[in-house]
């Protein structure tokens, strides 16, 4: 028999030192380590510093919006997406990666990346619409729910270099940068209906099968020519220059990048098809 597989014998005794001496607080893992299981207690600290960190900007961009500070919720959720970026490269440049952490960290993404912009922009344009609003502010967050719960069950099994749909941080840039533009503005019936389309869309967008460029197997280490960094540094400026409008536009371009490409592609295949015929 194996001996690495779980028994009823390792549930109990795990259940038992998680117990611990206090009703909260003491916390075990199983990991395998070189083939073997062993078991460690608490959680590693500065990665999921991190990821608290992301939480509580979500957190407070949810609060802000309540209180009629959409300027403020949506800085706050562009936070959070520097500090979800972060977590992750922090833990494998410490070594500090765990299950505890990846559950944690995708939790706080479903905060962050689909409760918060949801909050943010039916409060903001969406209410006035009545139920109309709740379904469009919805089927946003239910999409993310849905695109997180995907993107987990295929890590190890898809192409690091593509996303399979939308992320949720580019959706939730794309909705939060909305808000950011025209946040001092109360949008008038016409237009919150525009901005409840663009929303549901968004989040249909992160459950399609259009493939995203990750970025991930851009090499940060490597040599690149100098234009290129030239290139990096007019790009700063004109994000100095413009802020809110050139996030947008950024957020624009990446959500409709794949879409672009797939319909190029089926117009290209017809047109090849038919010259054949």
């Amino acid at each position: 028999m194996n001996s690495d597989l779980p028994n009823d014998k390792d549930d109990k005794k795990l259940e038992v030192e998680n117990e611990g001496s206090l009703p909260f607080g003491e916390f075990v893992e199983e990991v395998s380590e070189g083939g073997k299981k062993t078991r460690h207690k608490g959680v590693y600290l500065l990665p999921n510093l991190f990821t608290t960190g992301a939480l509580f900007c979500a957190f407070y961009a949810i609060v802000s919006a309540m209180n009629g500070n959409f300027s403020h919720a949506a800085l706050a959720i562009f936070a959070s997406m520097l500090l979800d970026g972060m977590d992750g490269r922090v833990a494998r440049m410490t070594n500090t990666q765990s299950a505890f952490g990846e559950q944690y960290d995708s939790l706080a993404d479903m905060v962050s990346f689909g409760v918060a912009p949801a909050l943010v922009v039916f409060t903001w344009a969406l209410h006035d619409m009545g139920r109309w609003g709740w379904a469009a502010a919805f089927i946003y967050m239910a999409c993310a729910a849905l695109r997180l719960a995907r993107f987990n069950t295929q890590i190890g099994v898809v192409d690091k270099k593509y996303f399979i749909g939308l992320a949720s941080p580019a959706a939730a840039a794309l909705v939060t940068a909305i808000v950011w533009v025209w946040f001092d503005v109360n949008p008038d019936e016409n237009w919150s209906v525009v901005f409840a389309v663009i929303t549901a869309l968004t989040g249909l967008l992160m459950v399609s099968n259009f493939r995203y460029t990750s970025f991930k197997s851009v090499d940060f280490r490597g040599r690149v020519p100098f234009g290129f960094l030239l290139l990096v540094v007019m790009v700063f400026a004109l994000l100095i220059r413009f802020q809110e409008v050139g996030v947008l536009a950024i957020a624009v371009v990446y959500a409709l990048s794949a879409p672009s490409i797939w319909l190029f592609r089926l117009v290209f295949d017809r047109k090849k098809v038919k010259s054949v015929q």
